[in-house]
């Protein structure tokens, strides 16, 4: 069977990467879901809504938390898939050896700086993240914190804004939902 929109081979060793990696790994979501949802949705909202085909960026979409959240080096992404992968990745990994608070106000100020791929995968990234929240948020979480997220991801995006507009688009329509829920 042939199909004229095939999955690219290095995409599918990205995203058996990613797995394993991720693979002991949840959400924090009430349902406590397998963490590899999360890539997976990136890389899919990028595809779908966002109409991105560029290869490299959807590699970085599905590997965009190792660095962060796994014990994967730039180095080993580099050797893996490339420079341009690794870049992107680095561009949208938070320090962890900072304070959360400064993690996400170093997310506001970087955001306007973020190379176009780059853009697109954050833009993408806290759309299914807030999604999450909206739909499925961690058990402990309040209504005023998902409401201090949501206002949050507002100033990352503001610093990507002209990047995708169907990406742009979609956020905004999840804001919406975001605010008439928890407001």
């Amino acid at each position: 069977m042939t199909s004229e929109a095939s999955i690219p081979g290095p995409l599918l060793t990205a995203l058996q990467f990613a797995s394993a990696k991720h693979r002991k790994q949840q959400r924090k979501d009430a349902d406590r879901s397998p963490y590899i949802n999360h890539p997976i949705a990136v890389a899919h909202l990028l595809a779908t809504t966002g109409q991105v085909s560029d290869i490299a960026i959807l590699m970085a979409a599905v590997l965009h938390d190792t660095i962060e959240d796994t014990e994967t080096t730039p180095e080993e992404l580099e050797a893996q898939f490339g420079a341009e992968v690794r870049r992107l990745v680095e561009e949208v990994t938070d320090d962890k050896d900072l304070e959360k608070q400064a993690r996400k106000q170093l997310q506001i100020e970087h955001a306007p700086k973020l190379s176009m791929g780059a853009k697109n995968i954050k833009i993408s990234d806290l759309s299914c993240n807030l999604a999450d929240i909206i739909e499925n948020p961690p058990d402990t979480w309040t209504k005023e914190r998902r409401l201090d997220y949501v206002n949050w991801t507002e100033r990352v995006i503001a610093g990507c804004r002209g990047t995708n507009d169907a990406l742009e688009w979609h956020y905004d329509q999840l804001l919406l939902q975001g605010r008439s829920i928890l407001e």
